[in-house]
């Protein structure tokens, strides 16, 4: 669950977070006004806001005056990376689900988003499993469900009420009984794919929950207790 403050947030930082990770995600460097288009913010503050990142090296200017990460950025994300212990743990882990031959992910939340932290297709070797995709809804993965699940329902109304929520055209409440539902079982199973065809099963991993790993492809009804045992045998060898 999301910890609740103890003291009135910081406005300034909550900001200069949004910009840094909006410029993460970016796959081209952005100019300040498409930015501040992105975020909703005035021009002038994410200008502000761009120079410091660059100052601290989090940032960078291009040639052509726009920005994009800059080297402390992938400092930041080796450190937190090495800090966790998250990937040294869970790779072996995950290696031992390969015997099902299936698509083996593992992912954190950020928001109303889900960053796979790993991804690895059938065939594909593990360590080129990692950093293959980046941010996508949470509402359209099994991953994404099983983490929300574990967020109290006052701000998953702040999330989506008012909001498109992608695989959810009945908005919060249709949402909102898909997570009664994963809560109910303790992991979350979801139509994936194109035509809804395949199916991603997906559990938390830790108390509370800091990421969640899945499984997904071709998954018939009676595989799911087998599946969720071995995710939960793997989620109990991972540690942050």
């Amino acid at each position: 669950m999301r910890p609740k403050p103890n003291a009135q947030p910081n406005q300034s930082l909550i900001d200069g977070i949004a910009t840094l990770q909006a410029l993460a995600v970016s796959p081209e460097p952005i100019g300040n006004r498409e930015l501040a288009r992105q975020l909703g913010f005035n021009p002038t503050r994410v200008n502000r806001l761009l120079k410091t990142l660059a100052y601290l090296g989090i940032a960078r200017q291009t040639a052509n005056r726009k920005y994009t990460a800059g080297p402390a950025m992938h400092v930041l994300a080796a450190q937190s990376l090495f800090a966790s212990k998250i990937v040294q743990t869970s790779l072996p882990a995950l290696e031992k689900l390969r015997r099902f031959e299936l698509t083996i992910a593992m992912g954190v939340l950020w928001n109303d988003s889900v960053c796979y932290l790993f991804h690895a297709p059938p065939g594909i070797e593990i360590p080129k499993g990692l950093g293959r995709i980046g941010l996508l809804p949470a509402s359209s993965s099994g991953i994404g469900m099983a983490l929300l699940a574990q967020q109290d329902d006052e701000h998953l109304a702040e999330l989506f009420e008012h909001a498109e929520i992608p695989d959810f055209p009945g908005g919060l409440p249709e949402l909102m009984q898909a997570i009664s539902r994963i809560r109910e079982h303790g992991f979350a199973r979801i139509s994936v794919g194109e035509n809804h065809d395949k199916h991603t099963i997906a559990l938390p991993v830790s108390e509370p929950a800091f990421a969640a790993i899945g499984l997904s492809g071709w998954i018939p009804e009676g595989n799911t207790d087998a599946i969720v045992d071995a995710l939960r045998d793997a989620a109990a060898e991972i540690r942050d």
